[in-house]
């Protein structure tokens, strides 16, 4: 159904017609080996552009390049990441720094979706939150000399874009219950109070509406330099949904879009868009500005959230 409603309905940005050559441009993708990722890493590849593919999983990496090799004749540079453990990140910064000076794109696009809650980080935060959010906020910290390095070489700001969702508007209460964050006796006494049904996408949307806070906290932090913006890339079919019941994974196959397409917002934002139209912004399909919940535009809860990451990334 979400092809069908996409060929009847086509985005007006289409990235094979639209996206300028990107040849000279150095990208990074986490979550680069499948889903929106790999399709991102795809149409960086055809349009010239030098991409570092992101994955956790060497032999997941290795087939995704092969296959991409053989659809663009051309090759993306593996670099090991592993999101949910934060010396793995930094290993990840630092081998792309020790081959580039320069980062002129940064797709914070690898994730988890409403996981299990008993799954964990290695460093015994929510598998969600510490992924999608922890892992990416400290990535970027970490490529931050790189984004740098790209505007002043270019006089054009570097862009970074953070994959967040819809699923921002589960977040609970205000947007934030930090007890849920981390493992031990008081997150299992909410995942009980919260449900087995909605503990889950609480914890989804907790992540989510991180993605959004931290991209607002880069865009002023660093407004000198780069664009931060956050997106919502649509209701696509990928294995991100794997945990899903299976009711649900059944809609997604009956209306989700095809993976392609979640990656047409991330690539317009990042290539055709301009910086003031986007910065601080949150973005949804197929290229548009939208708006998010309005407890992401909090400053105090972006500042509390910020404060949180920076608490948890101390000594990494």
């Amino acid at each position: 159904m979400g092809a069908i409603l996409g060929r009847l309905f086509p985005p007006a940005f289409l990235p094979e017609r639209d996206m300028p050559n990107l040849s000279g441009k150095i990208t990074f993708v986490t979550g680069g080996n499948t889903g929106i990722g790999y399709e991102t890493v795809k149409q960086l590849l055809l349009k010239d552009a030098k991409v570092y593919l992101a994955a956790r999983s060497p032999e997941k990496a290795a087939a995704a390049i092969k296959r991409l090799e053989e659809e663009t004749k051309k090759s993306a540079i593996f670099v090991q990441l592993d999101l949910a453990d934060l010396p793995s990140v930094r290993r990840a910064a630092e081998a792309f720094l020790a081959q580039e000076s320069r980062l002129d794109i940064l797709f914070n696009n690898g994730g988890v979706m409403i996981s299990p809650p008993e799954l964990l980080t290695a460093q015994n935060h929510d598998l969600q939150f510490g992924t999608n959010v922890i892992g990416h906020f400290f990535l970027t910290e970490l490529l931050i000399p790189a984004l740098t390095k790209s505007y002043e070489e270019t006089q054009v700001p570097a862009r970074v874009l953070h994959t967040s969702s819809i699923g921002h508007q589960f977040a609970p209460g205000d947007g934030m219950n930090f007890v849920s964050l981390k493992g031990g006796p008081e997150r299992d006494a909410w995942l009980i109070k919260a449900g087995s049904m909605m503990g889950p996408w609480q914890l989804y949307g907790e992540s989510k509406i991180g993605n959004i806070l931290i991209s607002n906290y880069f865009a002023k932090k660093y407004s000198n330099v780069l664009v931060s913006c956050a997106l919502h890339p649509g209701g696509i079919r990928t294995e991100l949904g794997r945990h899903s019941p299976g009711w649900l994974q059944s809609g997604a196959i009956l209306v989700g879009y095809p993976a392609p397409m979640g990656a047409y917002t991330q690539l317009w934002g990042a290539t055709i868009a301009t910086p003031a139209q986007i910065t601080a912004q949150y973005l949804v399909p197929w290229g548009k500005v939208g708006k998010a919940d309005k407890r992401a535009s909090s400053t105090k809860l972006e500042e509390e959230v910020v404060a949180y990451i920076k608490d948890q990334i101390k000594g990494f």
